[in-house]
Order: C-alpha cells, then sequence, then structure tokens
C-alpha cells in the first residue's frame, strides 16, 4: 500500500498495512497530514492539529512493531476527535470562545487514550457547534464545516467536523458525541456510519459535557468493521466516569459475521412514518426489504418523549453555563445563546415532570423491545440542508430548520438506546441514511444488522473530495 492508497482505505486495511510491513505508521500519518493540509480548507473540519505529537506517535509504533511487538488493533490508524474531548496540550474549546482562554488539557480524555493504547494515531481536534447544541455545525467562532458532498449545505451537528472528516477522506475514524442526534444526524448527513452506543457503555471522562442524562460518546468511520474495531477498543469501565458501567468489554468485531440470524427486527411506523420529505424514508424501505421485514411497532407516546427531551436538554445545558450566561452572554455563539436563556427561565416543575415522563416512556419501550431485538427508522427528515437555511417543511408544516432536524432522533436520545446511522444513498445524491436502534447493551445486535446491510450492498458509504461522490474502495 502507497501513500496515496490511503485516501480512502478503512481503518482495518491500514492497520493491517502497517502491522505487514508495507506501510509504516509514520507513513500513514504523513499521508493523513497532508491531506488535511491539503484539503481541510474546502470543509473546515479541523480547528487545531498536533502535527509533531502525531508523528512522535507514529514512530513508537513503528518501533514496537521492529521490536516484534503489537502495538494493537489500530496500529498506525490515524485519528481525530471532535473538540470537546481533551487532547494533552490543547485547550479544549467545546466550539465556543469562551474556552479559548483556558489552559491547556493536562491528559487525554479517556476514549482518546485508549485510542492511542490501541495504536491509533491521535492528530488533532474537529470543529462542532458550540457546546454541542445544534445540529448544523454553522459555528459562528470557528466557521461552518461544509458538507463534503456538496460544499453549500451543512455537515449536520453537533459532531459535523467529525463527520465531515471522514466523509472526505481525511481521516479513517473520528470520535464525536450524541446528545439529541449529534452523531446519528451528521452521519446521516454525510453519508458514513457512526454509532452512538448505550448510554454508559463508553466513558465520557475527559469530555466537556452538554446534558449529563442524555450524553454518549461513540465513533464515525466508513465501514462497519471499523466501527466494531473502535468501539472495541473503546470499552471498559472507567473510575473517572461514575455514570460509566461496569459491565466488562463485550467483544463485537467477532459478532458481525453472525448476520441477522435469530434477530426480531421491525419497522417504526407512526411518527417515524411521517414527519419526513420522500427520500428519506427510503433507507427504511429498502433496509426492510433486504431483511425480509413485514412487521411494523408504533412507538408510544414519541412526540411527548421528544418534548421531554428538550426539556431536559435545555435545562440542564443551561445549568451547566449559567455563571458564563450571567456575566459573559456576549460571547456565546448568537445561534445558541437563546435556547440557553431560554433554558435558565423554564420551571424547575417542567424539568421534574419531563424526567418522570421519561422514566414512563422507558419502560414503555423496554416493553417493546420485548417482542422484537431491532427497530428501523429514518435518521433525519431530510437530506442536508444549505448553509443558512432557516426553514424546512415537514408533514406539510414549515418549521425552523435547526431545531427540528432531529426530529427523529430526539425521542430515541432520551432513553439510552444503542443506534447505528448507516447510509442509505446512491453516488451522485445527497446522502440520507437509517436508524438501527436496539434494546440497551444490545450494541453487537444494531453493528450486527449494520454489517449485513452493508454485506448487501444496501448500506455503503461514499467518500468525496471536493463534493465529488466517490464509491469507498473495498
Amino acid at each position: 500500500m502507497t501513500i496515496t492508497e490511503t485516501t480512502f482505505a478503512t481503518a482495518a486495511a491500514q492497520a493491517a498495512a502497517v502491522r505487514s510491513g508495507g506501510l509504516s505508521a509514520v507513513e500513514a500519518t504523513t499521508a493523513a497530514l497532508i491531506r488535511i493540509g491539503r484539503y481541510d480548507g474546502l470543509f473546515n473540519c479541523f480547528t487545531a492539529l498536533m502535527q509533531e505529537p502525531a508523528l512522535a506517535q507514529a514512530a513508537e509504533v513503528d518501533r514496537r512493531i521492529a521490536a516484534g511487538e503489537d502495538p494493537g488493533p489500530l496500529c498506525g490508524v490515524p485519528f481525530a476527535v471532535k473538540n470537546l474531548f481533551d487532547l494533552e496540550g490543547l485547550t479544549t474549546l467545546a466550539g465556543s470562545k469562551i474556552h479559548a482562554s483556558r489552559p491547556p488539557a493536562v491528559r487525554d480524555a479517556t476514549l482518546v487514550e485508549r485510542l492511542k493504547q490501541a495504536g491509533g494515531i491521535s492528530l488533532g481536534a474537529l470543529n462542532m457547534d458550540e457546546y454541542a447544541y445544534g445540529f448544523t455545525t454553522e459555528n459562528s467562532h470557528y466557521g461552518a464545516t461544509r458538507n463534503p458532498h456538496d460544499r453549500q449545505r451543512v455537515a449536520g451537528g453537533s459532531s459535523g467536523g467529525s463527520a465531515a472528516a471522514v466523509a472526505a477522506g481525511l481521516v479513517p475514524l473520528t470520535l464525536g458525541s450524541d446528545t439529541n442526534g449529534s452523531i446519528r444526524v451528521p452521519a446521516a448527513f454525510c453519508g458514513i456510519f457512526g454509532l452512538k452506543p448505550t448510554y454508559s457503555r463508553l466513558s465520557r471522562a475527559g469530555a466537556y459535557l452538554f446534558c449529563e442524562s442524555f450524553d454518549h460518546a461513540g465513533p464515525f468511520a466508513r465501514t462497519v468493521e471499523d466501527l466494531a474495531l473502535a468501539f472495541d477498543a473503546m470499552q471498559g469501565p472507567d473510575p473517572r466516569d461514575p455514570v460509566c458501567s461496569t459491565r466488562p468489554p463485550e467483544a463485537v468485531l467477532p459478532q458481525l459475521e453472525r448476520g441477522i440470524d435469530g434477530l426480531r427486527i421491525a419497522v417504526a411506523g407512526g411518527y417515524f412514518q411521517r414527519m419526513g420529505t420522500p427520500e428519506v424514508f427510503a433507507p427504511v424501505a429498502a433496509a426492510a426489504k433486504a431483511l425480509g421485514v413485514t412487521r411494523t411497532i408504533m412507538l408510544p407516546d414519541v412526540e411527548a418523549a421528544r418534548a421531554s427531551a428538550y426539556v431536559i436538554t435545555a435545562c440542564e445545558g443551561s445549568s451547566l453555563h449559567f455563571e458564563d450566561l450571567k456575566s459573559r452572554p456576549q460571547d456565546f455563539d448568537p445561534l445558541v445563546i437563546e435556547r440557553f436563556l431560554a433554558g435558565t427561565l423554564l420551571p424547575a416543575n417542567w424539568y421534574q415532570h419531563a424526567q418522570r415522563f421519561r422514566s414512563i416512556f422507558r419502560a414503555k419501550v423496554r416493553e417493546l423491545f420485548e417482542e422484537v431485538d431491532i427497530l428501523l427508522a429514518p435518521a433525519t427528515p431530510c437530506p442536508a440542508i444549505r448553509i443558512g437555511q432557516p426553514t424546512i417543511t415537514l408533514d406539510g408544516v414549515e418549521k425552523p430548520s435547526r431545531p427540528n432536524i432531529g426530529v427523529f432522533t430526539q425521542p430515541l436520545s432520551s432513553i439510552g438506546l444503542p443506534i447505528v446511522a448507516a447510509p442509505v444513498f446512491q453516488p451522485g445524491t445527497l446522502p440520507v441514511g437509517l436508524q438501527i436502534v436496539g434494546a440497551p447493551y444490545n450494541d453487537a445486535a444494531v453493528l450486527r444488522v449494520a454489517h449485513y446491510l452493508e454485506k448487501m450492498g444496501v448500506a455503503c458509504a461514499h467518500a468525496a473530495i471536493g463534493g465529488n461522490a466517490e464509491s469507498t474502495p473495498a
């Protein structure tokens, strides 16, 4: 494998090439840095690069291989992270101007540490909506991240830089966070795979949180195999995050080849079949056909679930930033501050009611998972909107675009379900995506279904440079 051939190589392929000696980790890292320097100006994915530390990490991987050691399953694979994850020596911006004056992080976030321990090479930080409060990554401080399939359109958010960097072929693997859809929306808009694991399955230590009740961390990649590689490397209890599950890690990668045997799969009906433009329902139909699914299940009280998620998000997010909202309101992103200010005004009993409803909704949905293992639903109500587009029309009603991009992701966010966002679209068209939803701690099942659809050719990521879609090589 040559340096130029690593442009659209998967993480698994790059790790195999480095391990076999066909490519050095320094070469793989150098190639990624060259690509970023050449193309990131088109997309605005990165807010910071850490070239010297990255090359030093790569040289250490090469030294270990030369010494006959195994650096890990991600040996020599370049990756980058949403800029709310701590990177040692770099100030963690969380998309904000306010944090820019803070001192550099003294330690990597736990998930960054674990990816590096698996042999990965940390390249830097990626653009996002300020404090993760948005679905578009139109950041007023650091600029909008542009969709690699059409640079006039948003990349989605709040992990827009993470998704666009993978879709543009800058790196094969990135990290994002998902509160109300911040992994699933950009994965769908950019035409790649994203995993929101079960709540608490991956540590959030060293990540600047937005909403304690909902926040998840997870990977983006162009293949399900790469998602599973990263997920397996990052699993495990973490005393730094008291919410992190103490369950022992469950290796997912070996389970992918089990396919869909034994899995009961249904389509989410009702609300999930009417709140979008026609093209976003095609992935659900295509997946259902490939999987032989004929059953439709109605989730209860979905609109109320979305409303409760809104209330909890607004209350917890505004509480976190209350002092800065009082003393530095002018330094917040204008696209974000109004929602934070509104959150400070919500009555406490609204928050209490929302949390009570959340518990009821969780119990009802878990009852449904006694009947099925997997639900299929659209990921977004429309393909990527244009940068600055103020409204979208959903179910015949014109609505503000930014808060309504999450109509299909938000209702499922509050109850901690594992979900893969899978791209199902044709080259030359704008990406749209599918949510593959499982019961808590059934992360392996959602990845198995995504992998099966990928093998069937139904789900397929497409990388794009300069807005020209091109199929990812096998």
